[in-house]
């Protein structure tokens, strides 16, 4: 097994090799899909084998942007949890967060459907699929008991988990996020391969900094949904590399996400909502001006 650490735009790779066929987990963001064919076929990746499989944690676009390219160049099946794959064939914009948060994907089709609650043998060790709902609703985890190493997606990172639709957009999502750390508390991993970050040991600090974040989420709803819209705008500039100042309040009239979330919770002209989030992004030093523009740090 190797795990390839990407950068926030694309998530990890999880490679696991085995004679009859390898299997890679996520594909990352499909603007980096010629980085990410380059990891899966190098001496650290695949080396040469052929890849029997690819399995998305979740179908988001940094999880599966290259999934086409990757099934292009390897002829590899592709699966997905059991709540995603009716997303997949109806290519629900919305409901995968492509258009409805400015992002894209290449369309692909699923060739096998993962239900939680089942065992995979992938890379020759035994992987139970488990549900983990919140950061999306759909999304599986996969934990091997052997040596107690779950593969979390962005159900659990070092440093929390993917955002979290507030309560007026899905009344469930904040729920099952507790709901799925608590999961993830009882089955004593030793170690965890996040999708996004380094794998890390220290399960019971990363998961006491989610519970905590979770806290404050229940507690502040307009906090959630701030935190949301500036994880999408990161990702944004981190896909586009730089992006007018003058141009953003018409980006955040445009993209539906920011336009609905301005609607329900915050009800102030769209130059005002990128002034507040560019604020705070750049206080914690996410983001920076530069002659004229908005650039990732």
């Amino acid at each position: 097994m190797h795990v390839f650490v990407r950068d926030w735009l694309s998530a990890n790779q999880v490679v696991l090799r085995s004679p009859d066929g390898g299997v890679v987990i996520d594909s990352g963001y499909g603007k980096h899909a010629p980085l990410t064919l380059a990891l899966v076929a190098s001496r650290m990746g695949l080396d040469g084998a052929p890849l029997a499989k690819l399995v998305n944690t979740h179908c988001h676009s940094d999880h599966m942007g290259a999934n086409a390219a990757l099934q292009r160049a390897y002829g590899c099946r592709i699966a997905v949890p059991a709540g995603e794959a009716p997303l997949i064939a109806a290519w629900d914009q919305r409901a995968l967060l492509l258009d409805y948060a400015g992002q894209r994907a290449e369309r692909f089709g699923v060739d096998e459907v993962l239900q939680p609650g089942t065992t995979h043998v992938w890379g020759e060790l035994e992987w139970r699929a488990l549900a983990a709902p919140g950061h999306d609703m759909g999304a599986l985890v996969f934990f091997n008991d052997e040596h107690a190493i779950l593969i979390s997606g962005d159900a659990l990172w070092q440093t929390g988990y993917g955002f979290v639709m507030p309560p007026d957009i899905d009344a469930e999502a904040l729920p099952a996020t507790r709901a799925t750390l608590g999961m993830i508390a009882d089955l004593g991993a030793r170690w965890v391969i996040p999708g996004h970050g380094e794998p890390f040991g220290d399960i019971d600090a990363a998961l006491e900094r989610a519970l905590r974040r979770t806290d404050a989420f229940e507690a502040d709803p307009l906090r959630l949904a701030r935190h949301a819209l500036k994880v999408v705008l990161v990702f944004a500039l981190l896909d586009r590399e730089r992006m007018l100042l003058a141009q953003m309040p018409d980006y955040v009239e445009r993209v539906e996400m920011f336009r609905e979330f301005n609607e329900r919770y915050f009800k102030v002209p769209p130059a005002m909502l990128a002034t507040q989030l560019i604020d705070e992004l750049e206080r914690v030093g996410a983001v920076r001006r530069e002659a004229g523009y908005l650039l990732p740090r």
